[in-house]
């Protein structure tokens, strides 16, 4: 049994350096619409360790919502704290992560980052078994948080044969 009435991705949040930068790269380049911001936010006891799981004398100075596809929300912090770490997690670190957005045109949108000047890692990959007819390639924002593009137009394979 599941967790109880879950329905949906409801947003996925993340922390930049710089909320500015991170704004021309999702609008601009990745093509999300603002929508709102919040704060600052602040507390001199132990709300922000208590409810957010970090240094209580953190600060979130802004946060930004973005809306992406007519659907996802990314929710963009920019935190302050006299512990916080500044280098991104990679994929092999504890607590690693990619978002991953889908493309009609792999292709396509691969030139379209890389005349932005992103930084695309390698070629499209195809991919096998399960995920056969996907391709894939990551990408990084100007922060270094990893992203991820995929596109599998005529479907994958685990899907196709999950219908028979």
């Amino acid at each position: 049994m599941g967790l109880p009435g879950l329905q949906r991705l409801d947003h996925v949040g993340f922390t930049v350096p710089d909320l500015d930068e991170a704004q021309a790269f999702l609008v601009d380049v990745l093509g999300c619409e603002y929508l709102y911001s919040l704060g600052p936010f602040r507390d001199d006891g132990d709300w922000m360790a208590e409810h957010l799981n970090v240094h209580p004398r953190a600060t979130v100075a802004e946060n930004r919502f973005f809306r992406l596809g007519g659907q996802a929300i990314f929710e963009v912090f920019a935190y302050t704290a006299p512990d916080q770490h500044t280098t991104p997690p990679r994929n092999s670190d504890v607590g690693g992560h990619h978002v991953a957005l889908y493309v009609d045109d792999l292709d396509a949108a691969v030139a379209h980052l890389r005349s932005h000047g992103v930084s695309v890692l390698g070629d499209p990959t195809a991919s096998r078994g399960p995920h056969e007819g996907q391709r894939w390639i990551y990408f990084l924002s100007p922060w270094g948080m990893q992203f991820e593009l995929v596109s599998y137009p005529h479907g994958r394979a685990f899907f196709r044969n999950e219908s028979t």
